[in-house]
């Protein structure tokens, strides 16, 4: 029965773990995880990352909260039909106010459905393989690979200049 290794690089320079994301396209190893101390652009643009979707979902809870607080305050002065000084009943610019107000409320709403729902939240694998140096100073690169491919993949890291550690994940 084949058995499948995650190998993980800790690298204490920014550039160095780039460089070994950048080279793990090129090979026969899959990349599994990349963990960094800090937010990194570098490593994001290595990465490839999508756009992130989030901000339609706030776009979404925006336009939602600003037609229903219009329609609620539109709503209520219609059932209670107070008439002040001859103005209209539903008079818009008050009701700009509510629905703005809505706006904002609905759309902190929908950014942290957005937020939540784009995680894809509780997210519990993975956590084996993390190490506590990652929060500090090292960043780690996680690249699984064959029990025969495993030497190559060690040495393919300790020549970026990363230090190495195996995790066993079991058959495949």
């Amino acid at each position: 029965m084949p058995t499948e290794y995650s190998v993980m690089g800790l690298f204490t320079d920014e550039k160095r773990a780039v460089s070994a994301i950048e080279a793990i396209k090129d090979s026969p190893w899959q990349l599994r995880r990349v963990n960094s101390p800090i937010p990194s652009h570098k490593i994001a643009d290595a990465l490839e990352l999508k756009k992130s979707k989030v901000g339609y979902f706030t776009l979404a809870g925006g336009i939602t909260g600003f037609f229903s607080g219009f329609l609620l305050a539109a709503f209520t002065a219609s059932q209670w039909h107070l008439i002040v000084s001859g103005k209209p009943v539903i008079a818009l610019v008050p009701f700009f106010i509510v629905g703005f107000e809505f706006t904002i409320l609905f759309a902190i709403f929908g950014n942290v459905v957005g937020l939540i729902h784009q995680m894809q939240l509780p997210e519990y694998k993975g956590l084996e393989q993390y190490d506590p140096r990652c929060s500090g100073h090292h960043f780690g690169v996680t690249a699984s690979c064959k029990a025969e491919d495993l030497e190559g993949l060690k040495h393919f890291f300790q020549s970026k200049g990363g230090e190495v550690k195996v995790i066993l994940n079991g058959p495949v």
